[in-house]
């Protein structure tokens, strides 16, 4: 069973950086495929980025994030990042990350395909 834990959140003004980084122990962090999601109060959680089991694979929510969200991983380190640069506040959320136990090198988009998750780290942009 992988546990998850994310950090780099903070408060940053708008159309700067924040790298997340999210740490799994507990299982074989190469067998699991990676997600980002993210909520605000009153919504649903939605998909930001995923990536695959080797990284050589990445998808994206949307252009927007696309152009300027990069997913990645260190299977050497245990940890998958999120690189976030020009961000706007309508990025503002508590960002989870989220693993999947896979056998297939795919990487996944839909909350359901994810049995496990990190607490979340708050990040809040200003305008």
């Amino acid at each position: 069973q992988v546990q998850l834990v994310e950090s780099g959140g903070g408060l940053v003004q708008a159309g700067g950086s924040l790298r997340l980084s999210c740490a799994a122990s507990g299982g074989t962090f190469s067998s699991y495929a990676m997600g980002w999601f993210r909520q605000v109060p009153g919504k649903e959680r939605e998909f930001v980025a995923a990536i695959n089991l080797s990284g050589g694979s990445t998808y994206y929510a949307d252009s927007s994030m696309k152009a300027r969200f990069t997913i990645s991983r260190d299977n050497a380190r245990n940890t998958v990042y999120l690189q976030m640069n020009s961000l706007k506040s309508e990025d503002t959320a508590v960002y989870y990350c989220a693993g999947r136990r896979s056998s297939s090198n795919y990487y996944y988009i839909t909350l359901p395909a994810y049995a496990h998750w990190g607490q979340g780290t708050q990040v809040t942009v200003s305008s």
